[in-house]
């Protein structure tokens, strides 16, 4: 027997995913870094882009979802783009190109710090108190903040390229490199430090 017969065989990653396969056949998702641990578990990083909609039916199974599929499920949620889902993998795809052109790093790396960085950490909920309603500051659930910062950035690129000259691959481009810079600016991070501030006034 060979010594390379010794070697056990590598255990095959969860799910029966390949480990090697690339997202758009370009960009690695096996070494992504996260910065916030509490949103760690939510922004799941696969190779697949499109799963028709495999979790759909499960509470809570859309956090197994890679958040790039959810980021192109939620740029579909406007009343132009209903279920058009290979245009908009199209835009993100393009898009990707041009955040690595930009930044020099793995698009998907600048999509979870993107969205880390847009997630807000309180926001306000309103309780009654005999008939006088009272806003108070709560923290938001991991899973909701992912939520929201994808909401937020699908947001800004709407605003940034609907019945503009920006075009929409350059406008996703555009709010994932400038969110990933945390620029109080663009409209996902404004969004965030809005909601943040609110729920501190609430306190």
């Amino acid at each position: 027997m060979s010594a390379d017969e010794d070697q056990p065989e590598p255990e095959a990653p969860a799910g029966g995913g390949d480990l090697t396969a690339k997202l758009f056949g370009k960009w690695d998702v096996s070494e992504i870094e996260y910065r916030d641990p509490s949103t760690e578990r939510y922004l799941s990083v696969t190779p697949v882009a499109h799963t028709a909609g495999r979790h759909a039916s499960k509470q809570f199974q859309k956090s197994e979802i890679s958040v790039v599929e959810r980021f192109i499920n939620r740029l579909m949620q406007t009343e132009e783009n209903t279920g058009k889902k290979q245009q908009t993998l199209n835009l993100v795809r393009e898009a990707f190109d041009l955040v690595h052109e930009r930044t020099e790093e793995n698009p998907v790396q600048v999509l979870v710090r993107a969205v880390e960085n847009a997630a807000p950490r309180e926001e306000t909920v309103r309780l009654k108190y005999g008939g006088i309603s009272v806003p108070k500051a709560v923290d938001v659930a991991p899973q909701r903040r992912v939520d929201q910062a994808l909401k937020f950035i699908a947001e800004g690129v709407h605003n940034d390229s609907f019945k503009s000259a920006t075009s929409a691959e350059e406008a996703i481009a555009n709010q994932l490199v400038r969110a990933a810079d945390y620029d109080v600016s663009v409209y996902a991070v404004s969004q965030k430090e809005e909601k943040e501030r609110v729920a501190a006034a609430a306190r």
